[in-house]
This record gives C-alpha cells, structure tokens and sequence, in this order.
C-alpha cells in the first residue's frame, strides 16, 4: 500500500459517497486509475464493505448498554454454541471476545431501559453458557470511532 492508496483510504473513511471521478481528483489519479485502485483494495481486503453511519437517537434508540457477559465455560464448544446464537440476535450490535474479567463484551440499543430490560430477559438471559452479566449504561459519548485507521482524523 503506498501513499496514494492510503490518501484513497482517507477519503473514503470521510466519504464513501464520493463518485470516483470525485475521488480521483482528490488523489490526482485519473478515473480508471483510481478505480482500479479501489478495486484493488476491496479485493484485498482492506475495504470490507461501505455503509451509512445512523443516528441511534433519531432512530428512536435512547439507551445504548454495553454488557459484560461471563460464561460459566470457556470450552470451544461454550464459546462457539455462544458465538452462534449471538450472531442469530438482532438487538445485539456488537459482540467482542474479550481478554480480562469478562469473557465477551456486547453492545446493545434499546429504546429505553423497559425495552433494555426485555433484551436482558428475553435475550441476554437465554444465551447458551451465560453465568454473568454486568450491563453499563452509557450516559453520553464523548467521542465515537468513525472508522479513521489511515492517517490523521
């Protein structure tokens, strides 16, 4: 990857909306060249995909939780049959296996602390191996990962 991919990188990471004609001015490439290059970088894995950042809030989502969730076995079969049913949950945004007190960090939006509550019951609860949850309320963020791994923010 040399300097002109990474400033491709930036650009995208501020705006994946940008035509490549856009992008390629910005980059000083000509179109099919700068095309290329993205393609390039897709195939490589170093773009997985493009999406619309949403505004959970607006959306209706008021209470975002993280939880920490312990296992009461960290056997592959635990830890798969775990993994599985989390990817089979809607309300879970997130998942991270994580090193430290808990075994899995998950992210969750409710529409309020009844609705959270609900997940907590009806979801969290019922996942396979769980022995402990520890739910975190985020009261405000203070700053959110855009997605900037290439350069400067």
């Amino acid at each position: 990857m040399n300097s002109v991919d990474k400033r491709i990188l930036q650009y995208l990471q501020k705006d994946c909306r940008l035509s490549v004609a856009e992008l390629a001015e910005k980059v000083n490439l000509s179109a099919s060249a700068c095309h290329r290059r993205v393609k390039i970088l897709e195939q490589a894995g170093k773009i997985e995909g493009y999406n619309a950042r949403l505004n959970a809030r607006e959306l209706g989502f008021r209470v975002m939780v993280y939880v920490e969730i312990s296992l009461n076995s960290q056997s592959d079969d635990c830890l798969s049959a775990f993994e599985e049913a989390v990817k089979q949950c809607p309300e879970i945004l997130e998942c991270h296996l994580m090193a430290g007190e808990a075994d899995y960090l998950v992210k969750i939006a409710a529409r309020n602390t009844d609705h959270y509550e609900r997940i907590h019951r009806k979801t969290l609860s019922h996942l396979p191996g769980v022995a402990k949850m520890k739910s975190n309320f985020v009261l405000r963020t203070i700053q959110a990962w855009e997605g900037y791994l290439v350069g400067e923010k």
